[in-house]
């Protein structure tokens, strides 16, 4: 299973997300599934691609030029894929990905998961899509999710597509295993 993780390059944040991110990487690897993420390093991408390559995984990396040229790219994927933008790195990794995390990130990582939220909603896809709330990031996004809903910006025949709100790297992981489980039925 290709596993999209997205998450923040940030250097500056806490050890806790990083470990969270390294652990989910190595999980990813351990099961025989291949890393998909934005192929840069700093942040939890560092850690979970590091994660990943721990255990000898397949990591993809999908980086924009913008980002090369930052002297940014991880050296750690098997695979790296260079393309000219963002956007075309959030097609890719949304075509490539059988599955969505999202760890804590700043406003790329709300971008891909928007991104991916949207088209599912619009019936592009069917892929899971797991938000990682860990230290309860997530919970005014989750709580702006609710008002929507009560408030009917998002009808009730766009709500085929919502994604599986989680507290920690280990409940993402059953969560996984729970929806690769039901596939495989």
């Amino acid at each position: 299973m290709n596993i999209a993780v997205y998450c923040s390059s940030s250097n500056h944040i806490a050890e806790d997300y990083l470990q969270a991110a390294f652990r989910l990487g190595e999980w990813i690897a351990e099961s025989g599934h291949v890393l998909i993420f934005g192929g840069a390093t700093g942040g939890s991408m560092s850690a979970v691609s590091e994660g990943a390559y721990s255990k000898k995984g397949k990591i993809t990396g999908v980086i924009p030029h913008a980002v090369i040229r930052m002297k940014r790219q991880s050296l750690l994927c098997s695979e790296l894929i260079s393309v000219e933008t963002m956007s075309e790195r959030k097609t890719i990794m949304k075509t490539t990905a059988d599955i969505f995390v999202v760890l804590p990130g700043s406003y790329g990582t709300l971008d891909e998961m928007f991104d991916v939220i949207a088209s599912g909603v619009v019936g592009e896809h069917k892929k899971p899509l797991i938000i990682v709330n860990q230290n309860g990031f997530f919970n005014d996004l989750t709580n702006f999710f609710k008002r929507m809903t009560t408030e009917r910006f998002l009808p009730v025949t766009h709500q085929n597509y919502q994604p599986k709100i989680v507290d920690s790297i280990e409940m993402c992981i059953e969560k996984i295993n729970t929806l690769k489980n039901n596939s495989s039925d």
